[in-house]
């Protein structure tokens, strides 16, 4: 199964919606909308979208007085789409910690450029690698697929999760807590034992011996790491010798 990237569009007029959400399904985007500011900071902390697309000029509140506050509360990388073209908007916006301005009207084509740009920004800003490659096991992070073999492995959406964070930085050990927090970032109570089970899962899927993982190594009390060198994952794709 691929696991889709998440966009969310924020704006109030009906028809770009519908002419945002037809070009981003065709690339194959998980799109999800709001037409205000109230429905968009719902959404934010629900969908967890990987790009809001926002527009400024929302009924119950100025878009330029969300995106510090989009950028406080999440990760999400914010395009500003917007027919407001003065330099000093575009300026002011980006100031206030926008990574991208789009001018409305706009052609679908430049919108999905920018959409992609923003994703290799997202998965390259802390020194991450787009593709990983670890033997005969191979995951894509900006197409969201994993192959083992050739054959596509089916992940649930946790187990991917998992999976990403922990190629967004690989060799390190990432902590239990920095998983569970990004994994399950509303649970109350973290219970590490649902991330071991998933870690057993993920090992049965990718290991060519579960009982003896090259990929996943576990770091005893502390978390995992995905494996480089020989017996691990090479950075770009490349494989060892």
């Amino acid at each position: 199964m691929k696991l889709r990237h998440k966009i969310l569009v924020v704006d109030d007029e009906l028809h770009i919606r519908r002419l945002i959400r037809a070009a981003l399904e065709r690339a194959d985007y998980a799109i999800v909308e709001a037409e205000n500011a109230r429905e968009a900071a719902g959404l934010l902390r629900t969908e967890r979208p990987d790009i809001t697309l926002l527009d400024l000029g929302l009924p119950d509140r100025d878009g330029l007085e969300l995106v510090p506050l989009f950028k406080q509360q999440s990760d999400t990388t914010l395009i500003v789409v917007s027919a407001r073209d003065a330099t000093e908007e575009k300026v002011a916006a980006l100031d206030l910690g926008a990574d991208d301005y789009l001018t409305k009207p706009f052609d679908t084509d430049e919108l999905l450029a920018r959409v992609r740009v923003a994703l290799r920004n997202r998965l390259t800003r802390d020194g991450g690698n787009l593709t990983l490659s670890a033997g005969d096991v191979t995951m894509d992070l900006i197409a969201r697929t994993v192959t083992k073999g050739g054959s596509e492995v089916h992940l649930t959406p946790k187990e991917y999760a998992v999976l990403a964070q922990l190629a967004r930085f690989p060799g390190r050990v990432i902590t239990h807590n920095q998983i569970m927090n990004e994994v399950w970032p509303h649970e109350h109570e973290h219970h590490v034992e649902y991330l071991r089970v998933l870690i057993r899962t993920l090992r049965q899927k990718l290991e060519a011996d579960p009982q003896q993982p090259k990929i996943i190594s576990n770091e005893l009390g502390i978390g995992y790491r995905l494996r480089l060198g020989a017996e691990g994952l090479t950075e770009g794709g490349e494989p060892t010798g």
